[in-house]
């Protein structure tokens, strides 16, 4: 092999010309074959850090990724980026053929619809933001070595993802306008700065073709990144002659996508030997040719080379980062202050910061508990809001208001053993109490009270108390109430879509096909937990109410939500709470919004955090405390209803005014919105220029005052509206923000900038961009509802660089008249 001064098209070139073709088919699959002879070693694609390092044992769980852009803070999700980065090359070193350097983070799918499962892994439902912030966390992945890539990051998922359901056989059906206004931008950014060297495909369809073979794959994402590496996602290419029968056959199928600009096959996982047959007979028959190989393997190589895989191991400019990084104080202390500038103040009538001497009741199925979601690393440690504020405050009380159950059938008891490893579900003399967890549309979670594990069902269906929580691909551990007329009730094993039913030997197990064949258990009330919670609250200066999901049902990957709808469980503890205490304060943390229209009417505080890792209670006792100000801001629209929603599978945002930039309802709580403990004032708005052509960028300045007593951030933010066109334009879209500090009666200027060539739409007569002659409104305030100063920008149009080539579109001319 060359050495590592040799230019880098030059080793890549070298080794393409050496490699033979069983060999160069050998590094198509995720797990790539080593090459002696050649000095390549073992090489895999996909180590999972979307918001740290997942999958690998601990390390430092940071939130998730919508909460980490509510932060509205690009330098510290870049900090966030530098630390995962960091962790996963200490993993690396410590286990180099486990532990890839090809990350699969992060998400750049728009939070178009509150609704799909996968929302806490996208930054925003605006493109521009998400594209900024997904940047920003890829450069932190990626380093700054001038040479060297410390990781390759990969933005997931090549196009139109967003639903879960079904999500094989859906297709994405996207407009020329929602195709370039919305769904490619967020993939252009990061790869245009250098951040993101690689592109995951989709599961869907677009437009009807599987997007494994979607021609945007040549048409449009390697137009603006040539040399960008594309891995499939996980059985996907397979899905093309199975789930989806586009094609014949296997071999058809992984042909088919490797001529559509695949380069690395996740198959079979770490088996290759289905994807190198498949590819090998693919050459044999003339569906490839070698040409075809020849060009993802050089895209391959060449990530391999960036990443320092082709050096001798006394190259590695990153050998310095050792196993202590993982963990280490400063990314603990970086996990609380992420954590902390993630909550959002989504209400408040002056009860919140809370007085030092305040007795709290702390009360809800998340008062105590941190859960982390399918994508995070194992929890190092956890501190949950009950432990935080128990330490901070004279007198709290904690409960998670949960029902406490006891089970019967026939009048003999369900039991389970009290050790810590758990056992059967049997019936017994002695019985068993369970803590039932609501966590929507009538899902619930059992947990023995006797060693505080959950109830699954093995895989011979077998009821067992042995597990952590809900959790894993396949959830085990979720039950459904069927109740009937006499108070009596059937349990319904999710996973298994079985009925629980008492076998010969006494053991509970989820076997029965039918309700008619399943066993019919007497449910004893041992404790009212909404009544206890109450009383609770009642005996305290403030009730704290801690609310939400859990990350691993209802709305995750594979799984889309149906509503907008708080559990109905978790709401009638609400309910209790506040009747029994009307200083309360609702704290909800969750993976997407909710419709909190009660809430939103009748409690005087609401809170809203991401699920924040393992700093997550911490974080939010320094908000509520005031040791911090709420510094977070929603970077989705928080709908009153789902009936404010079109329909999940309906992509044309455009013509069904959907996101922030085409609703025309009253949203619950707007897209940039957050509140803090003191106020601003805004002033003097200046606009550099009242003209502008396109291309060139106009400056907005305005004075922003903290007129309170308390210090506070404040998000400043830009939106723009065009008065008049040819085409529907939104009515409000994005355009810049900054993020200040300021202390009381402390004023600054803030600038923000406007980019004139950001003002076009995508023509689809003319297949390109374009800037009319019109006027723009410009909108400065605190959301996009909030808007405190206007001001207008008249614009003529003129040549738009097409962002597909990077050539001026001269020969097009702009278009102008009314709307």
């Amino acid at each position: 092999m060359t050495d590592s001064t040799t230019p880098s098209r030059a080793r890549v070139d070298d080794l393409l010309r050496r490699l033979t073709t069983a060999e160069k088919i050998g590094l198509l699959h995720q797990w790539q074959a080593p090459v002696p002879r050649l000095g390549l070693r073992p090489f895999r694609t996909g180590t999972e850090a979307l918001h740290g390092v997942a999958w690998l044992g601990p390390a430092t769980v940071f939130p998730q990724v919508v909460g980490l852009a509510a932060s509205w803070n690009a330098d510290l999700v870049r900090a966030v980026g530098d630390a995962a980065g960091k962790e996963v090359r200490a993993k690396h070193h410590a286990d180099p053929e486990q532990v890839g350097l090809n990350v699969w983070a992060p998400v750049v799918n728009p939070l178009r619809d509150p609704r799909w499962g996968r929302n806490e892994e996208g930054w925003s439902e605006d493109p521009w933001l998400t594209g900024r912030l997904a940047t920003a966390y890829a450069q932190g992945l990626r380093g700054d070595h001038p040479r060297r890539l410390r990781t390759a990051p990969t933005l997931k998922h090549f196009l139109g993802y967003n639903n879960e359901t079904d999500r094989a056989t859906t297709s994405s059906d996207l407009p020329p306008r929602v195709l370039h206004e919305y769904e490619l931008p967020a993939f252009r950014a990061p790869l245009a700065a250098g951040a993101a060297v690689a592109v995951m495909a989709s599961y869907n369809l677009v437009n009807g073709v599987p997007a494994h073979l979607s021609p945007l794959i040549a048409d449009e994402l390697r137009r603006f990144a040539p040399d960008v590496l594309v891995v499939g996602d996980a059985g996907a290419v397979t899905n093309i002659a199975g789930v989806q029968a586009h094609l014949p056959d296997h071999v058809t199928g992984f042909a088919a996508a490797l001529r559509a600009g695949i380069d690395s096959f996740t198959e079979d996982d770490a088996d290759s030997a289905p994807t190198v047959t498949r590819l090998t007979e693919a050459l044999d028959r003339g569906l490839l040719d070698i040409s075809d190989v020849d060009a993802a393997v050089r895209r391959i190589l060449t990530v391999r080379e960036r990443l320092g895989d082709l050096d001798p191991p006394g190259d590695d400019p990153f050998a310095g980062v050792t196993p202590e990084v993982v963990n280490a104080p400063a990314h603990r202390e970086l996990a609380r202050e992420a954590a902390r500038q993630s909550v959002v103040l989504l209400r408040n009538e002056a009860l919140l910061p809370l007085a030092p001497q305040t007795r709290v009741a702390v009360l809800g199925p998340l008062a105590d508990l941190v859960h982390t979601d399918w994508y995070s690393g194992t929890l190092p440690y956890a501190t949950t809001l009950g432990e935080a504020l128990a330490g901070r405050l004279p007198v709290v009380t904690t409960h998670p208001g949960v029902d406490r159950i006891a089970l019967r059938v026939d009048g003999r008891a369900v039991g389970c053993p009290a050790t810590a490893d758990g056992g059967p579900l049997t019936l017994d003399d002695d019985a068993a109490w369970f803590d039932v967890y609501d966590w929507g549309r009538d899902t619930v979670a059992l947990r023995a009270v006797g060693n505080g594990r959950h109830v699954g069902a093995d895989d011979d269906g077998a009821l067992v108390n042995d597990r952590p929580g809900p959790g894993g691909w396949v959830v085990r551990e979720t039950f459904r109430f069927h109740h009937r007329p006499d108070g009596t009730l059937l349990l319904h094993h999710l996973a298994t879509d079985r009925y629980v039913t008492v076998d010969d030997g006494g053991r509970l197990r989820a076997c029965a096909a039918t309700a008619d064949t399943a066993t019919v258990f007497t449910v004893d009330l041992v404790v009212d937990g909404a009544a206890e919670a109450a009383a609770l609250a009642a005996d305290a200066d403030v009730a704290v109410v801690a609310l939400g999901n859990h990350p691993m049902v209802n709305g995750r990957e594979t799984e889309d939500r149906l509503d907008l709808a708080l559990p109905r469980g978790q709401e009638e503890l609400l309910r209790a709470v506040r009747a029994a205490n009307p200083r309360t304060a609702l704290v909800v943390t969750s993976s997407y919004p909710y419709a909190l229209g009660w809430a939103d009417a009748h409690v005087p505080a609401v809170l809203w955090s991401a699920h924040g890792g393992q700093e997550h209670g911490a974080a939010l006792a320094d908000v509520l405390l005031g040791d911090a100000d709420p510094a977070g801001r929603l970077t989705q629209t928080w709908y009153a209803d789902a009936a404010d929603l079109p329909d999940l599978l309906d992509y044309d945002i455009v013509d069904v005014d959907a996101t922030y930039l085409y609703h025309r309802g009253d949203p619950l709580y707007p897209f940039g919105h957050g509140l803090s403990y003191t106020r601003f004032d805004y002033a003097d708005l200046r606009v550099s220029a009242g003209t502008a052509s396109v291309g060139e960028e106009v400056e907005v300045s305005v004075e922003v005052t903290n007129t309170g007593a308390r210090p506070g951030v404040e998000v400043v933010q830009l939106y723009t509206r065009q008065r008049r066109s040819r085409a529907k334009q939104p009515l409000r879209q994005l355009r810049d923000f900054a993020r200040i500090t300021l202390d009381p009666g402390q004023r600054r200027t803030v600038t923000l900038r406007l980019r004139t060539d950001e003002l076009s739409w995508w023509d689809a007569e003319r297949d390109g961009l374009v800037v009319e002659d019109a006027t723009h409104t410009l909108m400065v305030g605190r959301s996009a509802r909030d808007v405190r100063l206007l001001g207008a920008l008249r614009v003529h149009g003129g040549p738009v660089a097409d962002r597909r080539q990077g050539d001026p579109v001269a020969d097009r001319p702009a278009a102008g008249g009314r709307r």
